[in-house]
């Protein structure tokens, strides 16, 4: 999943409460209807799981390869796939930039949040599509931080922003992937590629403090904030910028 040094988000558990909401159905919605029974599938950077096995049910009795790139990672995914008694999900280690797999070995390749983090996203879009059938599909998805907007306005917030991209370009990452997929599935040579787009609305009470308090928590106490320490950023920063989400996620208005 991660070609660079340092994962930026790492596994907290603000961070993995948060990555257990995602589902098949909110998060890769552009795959399903091209799933079917018996397609075999990879699933790179399977992190929490939920994604993995919703997938998993979909294409059973054929089986899911989920690749991590830690042993800790991969147990996340073993873990959920366990909680939910499937037994079609294999988990792997590995690395994404150079796949110990065979060509032509899966007719579905799916990552999801997965090339915003790593050192060279066509390199690794090379190797999910040498790993491909002919004929099959390789599904991406990825965020655009850059596209994130919020009302009513929070220098905080602001802040946080300038924050979380300096942290992942300091780890080789691109924070603004969603919009250069299209360009770096061009330049990975993939044929008939089709672009779409998605959107998370934060908008109800309950939405805003899951999303408001989550980031609130993990820019002061996970991976990313020891990484901003460690880069020069004071713990007083960053429990304003904490303030900032928690005041949004309470504004009626947020």
């Amino acid at each position: 999943m991660d070609a660079s040094p340092r994962y930026t988000h790492g596994y907290a558990e603000s961070v993995l409460r948060s990555h257990r909401t995602r589902t098949a159905v909110n998060s890769a919605a552009h795959l399903i209807p091209l799933l079917d029974s018996g397609r075999t599938l990879l699933d790179v950077g399977s992190g929490a799981g939920t994604i993995t096995v919703d997938l998993a049910d979909l294409v059973a009795p054929a089986r899911v390869t989920a690749l991590e790139t830690s042993t800790d990672a991969a147990a996340l995914t073993r873990a959920e796939a366990d909680r939910r008694g499937c037994r079609t999900v294999d988990v792997i280690v590995g690395d994404v930039l150079d796949l110990d797999l065979a060509s032509a070995s899966f007719d579905v390749v799916h990552a999801h949040q997965v090339l915003q983090h790593v050192t060279d996203p066509v390199a690794a879009l090379r190797e999910m599509i040498r790993v491909c059938r002919p004929g099959g599909v390789v599904a991406v998805r990825d965020a655009d931080y850059g596209g994130f907007t919020w009302y009513p306005p929070n220098p905080g917030l602001d802040r946080w922003r300038e924050l979380y991209g300096a942290a992942a370009r300091a780890n080789g990452g691109e924070p603004d992937a969603g919009r250069r997929l299209l360009s770096w599935a061009h330049a990975a040579g993939a044929h008939r590629v089709t672009a779409s787009a998605s959107t998370w609305c934060y908008a109800d009470p309950a939405a805003r403090h899951a999303w408001g308090s989550g980031w609130a928590e993990r820019i002061t106490d996970s991976a990313i904030a020891r990484q901003l320490l460690d880069a020069g950023t004071t713990t007083a920063e960053l429990r304003a910028v904490a303030s900032a989400w928690s005041a949004w996620a309470a504004h009626p208005d947020g």
